[in-house]
């Protein structure tokens, strides 16, 4: 049954916010249980199923799960099976065998939309990542292009969690919490074992996606900012409780499981849940909402400032993966080179354009593109917006970054490339030549002070 506009929400109203809340949601009144989670018969004949996120002893603060109350349990279906025909671009375990390391810069050009029906599913395929999703730590950074919906399936990653950002097209994410609608310049957050089927509106869509391998995201912490700032806890949007109850005879669950996928076959739609609460639940945001913080007088701000999202490791202000935006904001600091310094990080940074240009790419870095810079890999302005940088001199007041948004998954680990990114006919071979043009502006006979040449 293809979903209609009036399905999905179309307002901040018709959600609930806040982030790590405990939420509860009933489509019908009085179908949440009172007073227990799992009474000897629920409310309206429904079955009681919880699902965990963090194992059952992780501390308070941490422990992640959700009681759902459904029409029939998700356990009724047919054994798994190896989904036919395999799908050969997804990994979660990441070696030698599947994938390999290149220290160079990368960068992508934007790709096609398919020629052939192709949905979210087929459409998804892993660029890079490192770990393992068997060992329960690591990440995979994945694309993905399709032109037409989910039909009569469902999809469920085992593996991790799902941040998707969608970069052109529309997405109706229908979860067993309720439904989102997801757009270009929002973000959603599909957690571990949640079961989720993605339409398109808008016909073709294209976007990014960082799954992450052990934890969940969490916002940052705000040390010395204080209270306020980033993205705020209340802009984070929840759905709200929905149901299917027809038949739906051969409806096929797409379990990832270790990077393959396998389908099971049951007669009734996942999407079967009455009411819910708990605090483990599929979420969406809307990147407009960031609130950016910027330095005031002099040098460049690191990009950890415009973390939205963090998944963390054990290692205290180490992430094993960040998710980082660069949106709209002033550039006011003075006698400073404002677009981002020439580095080289610990971190691996894979950059992605939802829209507009990148403030240190002048050409070349397209919306829907993407490049890698691994772990000590240098990198940093191009020929053209550092020649116009400092052509501009000391005295170009504010300057205003508008109509863009550009991002970063960072992490700790070094991303090993699987070999159809590294063959892939989008690989932007000229990417080097952006920097080979800097020339040397050194002159030992300058006036350290004011910066001009000293004349002989």
């Amino acid at each position: 049954m293809a979903p209609k506009s009036s399905d999905f929400p179309a307002a901040d109203s018709e959600y609930q916010s806040g982030f790590g809340n405990h939420f509860s949601s009933e489509a019908i009144a009085g179908a949440l249980p009172q007073g227990q989670n799992s009474p000897l018969v629920c409310p309206l004949g429904l079955y009681a199923e919880q699902i965990s996120g963090t194992s059952f002893t992780a501390p308070r603060k941490l422990n992640q799960r959700s009681w759902l109350y459904r029409i029939k349990p998700s356990v009724t279906h047919e054994p798994f099976k190896s989904r036919v025909p395999k799908h050969e671009k997804l990994v979660s375990e990441f070696s030698q065998v599947n994938s390999a390391i290149n220290p160079t810069q990368i960068r992508w050009k934007p790709v096609d939309i398919p020629d052939v029906p192709t949905d979210f599913v087929d459409g998804l395929y892993s660029v890079c990542g490192a770990g393992s999703s068997f060992l329960r730590h690591g990440f995979a950074i994945h694309m993905y292009t399709a032109n037409k919906s989910m039909e009569n399936s469902a999809f469920c990653n085992a593996d991790g969690d799902f941040l998707i950002v969608p970069q052109s097209g529309r997405l109706w994410v229908t979860t067993e919490c309720g439904k989102l609608q997801v757009s270009p310049g929002e973000i959603v957050i599909l957690p571990q074992g949640f079961r989720f089927a993605i339409d398109l509106p808008d016909g073709p869509s294209r976007g990014y996606v960082a799954e992450v391998f052990g934890t969940h995201f969490q916002l940052p912490d705000l040390g010395p900012i204080g209270a306020n700032g980033l993205a705020s806890p209340k802009d984070f949007l929840v759905p709200k409780a929905s149901f299917e109850q027809e038949s739906r005879p051969g409806y096929t669950i797409i379990q990832k499981f270790g990077g393959e996928l396998f389908t099971a076959r049951q007669d009734f739609s996942p999407f079967n849940v009455v009411a819910w609460h708990g605090n483990y639940v599929p979420y969406k945001y809307d990147l407009s909402k960031f609130c950016p913080y910027n330095t005031v007088l002099v040098d460049h701000g690191d990009p950890s400032i415009n973390t939205v999202l963090t998944a963390p490791t054990d290692k205290p202000g180490v992430a094993l993966l960040d998710f980082v935006i660069f949106p709209p904001r002033w550039l006011v600091a003075e006698h400073t080179f404002r677009p981002p310094y020439y580095h080289r990080n610990c971190m691996s940074e894979f950059m992605g354009l939802i829209h507009g240009g990148y403030e240190a790419k002048a050409d070349g870095f397209l919306p829907g593109g993407a490049s890698l810079h691994s772990c000590m890999t240098p990198h940093g302005p191009d020929t053209k917006t550092y020649e116009a940088t400092i052509a501009g001199g000391n005295n170009v007041g504010p300057h205003r970054i508008k109509d863009t948004m550009a991002f970063m998954f960072e992490s700790c680990l070094m991303p090993r490339i699987c070999p159809w990114a590294l063959e892939s006919s989008y690989v932007d071979h000229d990417y080097y030549q952006c920097w080979i043009g800097l020339r040397s502006h050194f002159n030992e006979n300058t006036d350290l002070e004011n910066g001009h040449e000293i004349e002989e």
